[in-house]
C-alpha cells in the first residue's frame, strides 16, 4: 500500500485524489481504509457530476436541434425526438467523461481499473443498441405513413431486429465480461440449442409465421378478419412477432397467436372490400297454400305495376304461342302453361333489384326458388350491394326487404311465420263460438 501512496503523490493526474486523501487521513485510520473511504466519496461525487452532465448534455443537444428540426419539413427528425434518439445520443457525453475521470479516482485500487473499463464498455454497448433500436422505431413510424407499407406487419420486422440486436449485444457484453472471444460463447450456445428452442418456441413459431404471412400477403393491418375459434370478428390493428391484435366490432380486443394464422383457418374480407361489392344471400319463405295460378283479370291488374308490365306482356305472348302451337285445352287452368302468383313475384323481385341504384350490376344477381321445407317455399335473393360500409349496407338491405315484404300481398301471397299466442286465442275463441251455434 505504501508503493501505491507514492504513486499517487508523484502522478500529476491524481492531485484531486491526493487532496481528499490527505483530508481523510486526519481521521486517524489505517492507510487502506483511508483509500477505500476516499474512493467511495469521490465515486459518489463523480456519479452526481455525471448525472448533472447527462442532464445538461440532453438539454443542450435538444435546444440546439429542436430549432433546426422545426425549420425542416422532414418528418423523420420529428420522429427521432419522439423516439428519444437524441436523448440516447446525449448519454455518450457522461460515458466519455466517466472513462476519463473514474480511472483517476480508483488509482489507489489498480485491480478495479480493468473492471471499471469493462463496465464502461458494456454501458457503451447498451447505449449503442438503444440508439439503433430508436432509429429502427423511427424508420418503422415513417414507413407507416407510406401507403405501400401501411398494411405491412412492420411491428413483426422490428421485433425480429430487436431479437437479433439483443443477441449480438448479449454476446458482446459476455465477451467483455469474460475476456473471451465471442465465438467461444456462440459455440457454447450450440450445446444449449435444444433448451433455447424450447424456451423460445412461440417466438420462433411467430417469427416463421410473420415471414410467411407477409410473403403470402394473407393478412394485413386494417383487414377485416373472422376467426370464430378465438372469438375474433373485426379489424386487424397490429401484427407483431407473437400475436395479432384484432379490434372486434363491439370494440373489444382479441389477441390471436401469430403462428395460428398458419395452422388454423380464418376468413379475410379484404377481397370483398377491394371489389366494391358486399354480398347478400337471404330468403323469403312463402306459405305454400297461397301459391296458385293467375286469372286473366288478375294478370291485367298486375300490368298496373310499371316495372312488371314489359315482363307480363312478353311472358303472355310466349305462353299464348306455346299453348296455340300445342293446341292446349284452356277449359282447365292446369292445362298448358300458366302464370302463377309466385312466378310473377319472383319476376317482380328480380326486376326491382336490377333497377335499384344501390345494387351492383356487374356482379351476380338472381332471385331463385329453393327446395320447399316445413317453413314454406324459400325465395332466395342473391345480390351484391355497391356500398361495402357496414351501416350503409344494412340500410340498403333493410330497404329492399321492407319493400318486398310489403309487395307480397299484391300478388296474393303470404309469408310463412310460426303461429303466435294471439293466433291460438283467436282460433279457440272462434271454435267456442261455433260450438255455441
Amino acid at each position: 500500500m505504501q508503493n501505491t501512496s507514492t504513486e499517487l503523490l508523484t502522478d500529476s493526474q491524481s492531485q484531486i485524489y491526493n487532496w481528499t486523501f490527505q483530508w481523510i487521513k486526519n481521521l486517524g485510520l489505517d492507510n487502506q481504509t483511508n483509500h477505500f473511504i476516499n474512493s467511495i466519496i469521490l465515486l459518489l461525487l463523480v456519479i452526481l457530476f455525471l448525472i448533472i452532465v447527462d442532464y445538461f448534455s440532453k438539454k443542450t443537444l435538444l435546444l440546439l436541434t429542436i430549432k433546426a428540426i422545426r425549420r425542416s419539413a422532414n418528418r423523420f427528425d420529428d420522429l427521432l425526438i419522439r423516439n428519444k434518439t437524441l436523448k440516447l445520443i446525449a448519454h455518450f457525453v457522461p460515458i466519455l467523461a466517466a472513462q476519463y475521470i473514474i480511472p483517476i479516482i480508483f488509482m489507489g485500487f489498480p485491480n478495479w481499473k480493468e473492471n471499471i473499463n469493462k463496465l464502461l464498455a458494456i454501458a457503451t454497448t447498451i447505449v449503442s443498441l438503444l440508439i439503433i433500436h430508436s432509429l429502427l422505431k423511427s424508420i418503422r413510424d415513417i414507413l407507416r405513413t407510406k401507403k405501400s407499407f401501411a398494411d405491412k406487419p412492420l411491428e413483426s420486422y422490428l421485433q425480429v431486429c430487436q431479437i437479433v440486436m439483443y443477441f449480438i449485444g448479449g454476446t458482446i457484453c459476455f465477451s467483455i465480461l469474460t475476456g473471451s472471444s465471442p465465438w467461444s460463447f456462440l459455440l457454447s450456445l450450440g450445446a444449449a440449442s435444444a433448451i433455447l428452442m424450447l424456451v423460445f418456441k412461440d417466438t420462433i413459431l411467430g417469427f416463421v409465421a410473420s415471414i410467411q404471412v407477409s410473403a403470402n400477403d394473407s393478412i394485413r393491418v386494417g383487414d377485416w378478419i373472422e376467426m370464430p375459434k378465438y372469438g375474433a370478428d373485426g379489424t386487424v390493428k397490429e401484427i407483431n412477432l407473437n400475436n395479432v391484435k384484432v379490434q372486434n366490432f363491439d370494440k373489444t380486443i382479441t389477441t390471436i397467436p401469430t403462428h395460428t394464422l398458419l395452422s388454423d383457418s380464418f376468413k379475410n374480407y379484404r377481397g370483398m372490400q377491394q371489389s366494391g361489392g358486399r354480398r347478400l344471400k337471404r330468403a323469403i319463405n312463402i306459405k305454400i297454400s297461397t301459391i296458385r295460378f293467375l286469372s286473366n283479370e288478375e294478370i291485367e291488374g298486375l300490368k298496373n305495376i310499371q316495372i312488371l308490365r314489359p315482363y307480363i306482356e312478353d311472358r303472355a305472348k310466349t305462353i299464348d304461342e306455346f299453348n296455340s302451337r300445342h293446341q292446349i285445352d284452356s277449359s282447365s287452368p292446369i292445362n298448358g302453361r300458366k302464370m302463377t302468383n309466385l312466378g310473377m313475384f319472383r319476376a317482380y323481385a328480380l326486376t326491382y333489384l336490377r333497377q335499384n341504384p344501390n345494387i351492383h350490376k356487374t356482379m351476380p344477381l338472381m332471385v331463385r326458388q329453393l327446395a320447399s321445407t316445413e317453413h314454406g317455399v324459400p325465395i332466395e335473393l342473391y345480390f351484391f350491394v355497391n356500398d361495402i360500409r357496414w351501416e350503409y349496407y344494412e340500410g340498403i338491405v333493410s330497404d329492399v326487404f321492407d319493400h318486398l315484404f310489403a309487395a307480397t300481398k299484391y300478388f296474393d301471397l303470404e309469408i310463412f311465420e310460426n303461429p303466435a299466442s294471439d293466433d291460438f286465442r283467436q282460433y279457440v275463441s272462434a271454435h267456442k263460438i261455433s260450438l255455441l251455434n
